[in-house]
């Protein structure tokens, strides 16, 4: 816990020396649902909050999805999930303000945190968010990993790197998705994706990487496989799996 509250320390100044700059980009998820067979499709909304007091349990496990307001969080939530709107998607990013909570089945959560970088609401409001992801690093216990979402033509933001050190200095594992890979041609793509390994040897070492679209659904397999590890979701569970929350 003491590594965790120093590090979110820092990561909460850094977001409050940060400048906002409006965000006109956006991923456009496709209606059609992912044709294989995917467990994440059982995930529910659990409840969004706006600040840690009305939480649920901190126990079981859970992997938080964070990113600027123009990574394409709610579209790879959708993607990954293979549903069309698990995940509100806006035509105007940074429209999650509320820390928002999926359970996958039993004890198991997926969490939507708010995208930072959105500037057209009030100061008051932005400070508040960035409190509200301060705390959530800081003191949830069934917090396992974190997915950090980049738009693969803007990499390793001010703060995408703050939170891959923080990340690293909680000894929290990383796994980046640079999305919107399909904006880049597979060389442009490929040589991204070594660019970020590299400077990731610095900021986080033990951090994974991958490319990912929304709108092809490339990388949403692996994806879903980084999940089944770190929330310990193995082929013996699933063939017992019927429902989210609570269902055998």
């Amino acid at each position: 816990m003491g590594s965790r509250r120093e590090a979110t320390g820092q990561l909460r100044t850094h977001l409050n020396s940060l400048e906002t700059t409006p965000c006109n980009d956006r991923c456009v998820v496709s209606n059609v649902l992912q044709p294989m067979k995917n467990h994440y499709q059982q995930s529910c909304f659990l409840l969004g909050i706006p600040d840690m007091r009305n939480a649920p349990a901190d126990s079981g496990a859970e992997v938080a999805f964070a990113g600027r307001s123009n990574a394409g969080k709610s579209s790879a939530l959708n993607v990954i999930t293979g549903q069309r709107s698990l995940a509100r998607i806006s035509k105007a990013p940074g429209r999650t303000r509320e820390i928002n909570f999926f359970v996958v089945r039993d004890n198991l959560r997926l969490v939507d945190l708010p995208g930072y970088g959105y500037a057209k609401v009030s100061k008051a409001i932005q400070k508040q968010w960035q409190q509200n992801i301060a705390r959530y690093l800081e003191t949830r216990q069934s917090l396992c990993g974190v997915f950090l979402l980049m738009d693969i033509r803007h990499p390793l933001k001010d703060f995408d790197q703050m939170v891959l050190r923080w990340c690293n200095a909680a000894d929290l594992p990383a796994h980046i998705l640079l999305t919107k890979a399909d904006k880049l041609k597979r060389g442009a793509a490929s040589a991204a994706l070594l660019q970020v390994r590299r400077q990731l040897q610095e900021l986080h070492p033990g951090s994974s990487l991958q490319l990912f679209s929304s709108l092809t659904r490339d990388g949403a397999d692996a994806a879903r496989a980084k999940l089944d590890d770190w929330l310990g979701i193995t082929e013996e569970d699933l063939h017992g799996l019927t429902g989210p929350v609570g269902d055998t």
